[in-house]
């Protein structure tokens, strides 16, 4: 389906987590290993931060091509350097390539990126699309289940309160799929952010959920790595959060529980339970 990648710490040039890493997010937008298919090539976009916060929204750049020649990717890569940036290579489940359809979406300072699918979307969208803040709903601009996903997590309090804003989107996705005959609705990695936290969950209404893993602490793999150069230059506090590991590094990548999310914020990280909640 689709292959993302969220950092968070110090800032760093995004080509050292784009393209140096042996099985990098350009890498596997040829050859993933996890993902239900190989390629992934049906648009890229990533999305950052200032270092210094100054602007407050993230920008945003997304083309409908392979991110794996893309000549602007490469060089944008090269120069800017951010403490927290997205990143996300497109497989299509059915809806057009488009700009607009691809990742990361954004509105006012948050960000939001998700692999997997609604099941019956093409069923599901009129009920789901009523469901969204008439004022939140002119801004959408693609055709996707993901950035209907987010509008819904924003009507549903995304300021105030990410972890049951997601939980209630997915709660209606699922009582809406299941009204249907959809046995099983949603399958989902999200990775939303407001440019200081980030919050990344991993769940599926049936089966197994996409792969989804988050890098450890960095104090641990100097000490399992002391000869690497890259963990003497970033904090105690940088973390990623990816699809896939980006390389086979011992020690380095942990598994996200299924029906779990992850918080990554400066001193005060946390691994919880997710369900779906009723709106």
């Amino acid at each position: 389906m689709c292959r993302w990648l969220a950092y968070s710490g110090t800032p760093i040039l995004l080509d050292n987590i784009l393209y140096k890493p042996a099985h990098s997010l350009i890498d596997q937008s040829l050859h993933s290993r996890l993902g239900v298919e190989t390629t992934n090539g049906d648009g890229f976009g990533i999305g950052w931060y200032t270092p210094d916060g100054s602007t407050g929204t993230p920008a945003v750049v997304r083309d409908v091509g392979p991110a794996w020649n893309n000549r602007n990717l490469r060089e944008i890569a090269q120069h800017i350097r951010s403490p927290l940036f997205f990143a996300h290579i497109r497989a299509s489940t059915g809806t057009a390539v488009q700009q607009t359809n691809c990742h990361p979406f954004r509105h006012g300072r948050w960000m939001w990126m998700h692999n997997g699918a609604i099941a019956g979307f093409h069923t599901l969208r009129r009920e789901l699309c009523l469901a969204v803040e008439p004022s939140l709903y002119p801004d959408i601009e693609g055709s996707t289940d993901s950035e209907v996903m987010f509008f819904l997590a924003l009507t549903f309090g995304l300021d105030e309160d990410p972890p049951g804003a997601v939980a209630r989107m997915a709660g209606l996705v699922e009582r809406t799929g299941h009204a249907h005959g959809i046995a099983a609705p949603l399958q989902m990695t999200v990775a939303v952010t407001d440019g200081s936290v980030t919050w990344a969950f991993r769940y599926a209404s049936g089966g197994t959920a996409r792969s989804l893993y988050y890098s450890t602490k960095v104090d641990s793999l100097r000490a399992l790595h002391p000869d690497l150069t890259f963990l003497q230059e970033v904090s105690d506090e940088t973390r990623l959060v990816v699809s896939e590991p980006l390389g086979d590094l011992p020690g380095a990548w942990n598994e996200v529980p299924e029906h779990h999310y992850g918080v990554v914020r400066p001193g005060a990280d946390a691994l919880l339970p997710f369900a779906p909640a009723p709106v």
